[in-house]
């Protein structure tokens, strides 16, 4: 049976947007070690619309010298969207059809390497609470950033989660993979 995982790097403060401005003085050989085995782990990405928009900008024309374009542009990628049409515009990608929760119930029973959710934090929040989120990789970073999007948002019901493992790395971020309890 394959999983579905999620890495996210998020601050102190629970913020996971943009974090090309403020992760970058934490990133190291131990935090380069879960995102790489992560992606070796996956065959598929799973995208939300916004991040296979943004990454589509990006990510076809990044040449193999660039760290991880390869995996980007080489692994299937299957985009969530009620409201995209056209997923032409950047390789091995495709509209996942039908309910998207049934859908992925019945891919998770392929055989075939885990399906992996790239950003996305919409349909992270989503996955764990239809429980099809076999684990969610915080990637926690020893900062407040004080602003931008949250991975837990306000007025949602509590969402019981699972720690599965915990590691501390060097620079202060801390490694921890949950489940939905």
């Amino acid at each position: 049976m394959r999983k579905i995982t999620a890495g996210l790097f998020i601050s102190l403060d629970g913020v996971i947007e943009a974090p090309e401005t403020w992760h970058f003085p934490y990133f190291n050989e131990e935090m380069g070690g879960v995102v790489g085995s992560l992606a070796a782990a996956a065959d598929t990405m799973l995208l939300g619309r916004n991040t296979w928009q943004m990454f589509s900008g990006y990510w076809p024309n990044a040449t193999d010298d660039v760290e991880l374009a390869g995996h980007m542009n080489d692994t299937r990628k299957l985009v969530i969207s009620t409201t995209l049409t056209d997923v032409s515009g950047w390789q091995n990608s495709e509209i996942l059809a039908g309910d998207p929760a049934e859908t992925l119930a019945a891919i998770k029973e392929t055989d075939g390497k885990d399906l992996s959710v790239v950003g996305s934090v919409t349909l992270v929040r989503s996955l764990l609470r239809a429980k099809l989120l076999d684990e969610l990789h915080l990637l926690v970073h020893p900062i407040a950033v004080g602003h931008g999007a949250k991975l837990f948002v306000e007025d949602e019901e509590p969402l019981p989660l699972e720690l599965i493992s915990s590691t501390a790395f060097s620079t202060g971020v801390l490694h921890s993979v949950y489940r939905a309890a």
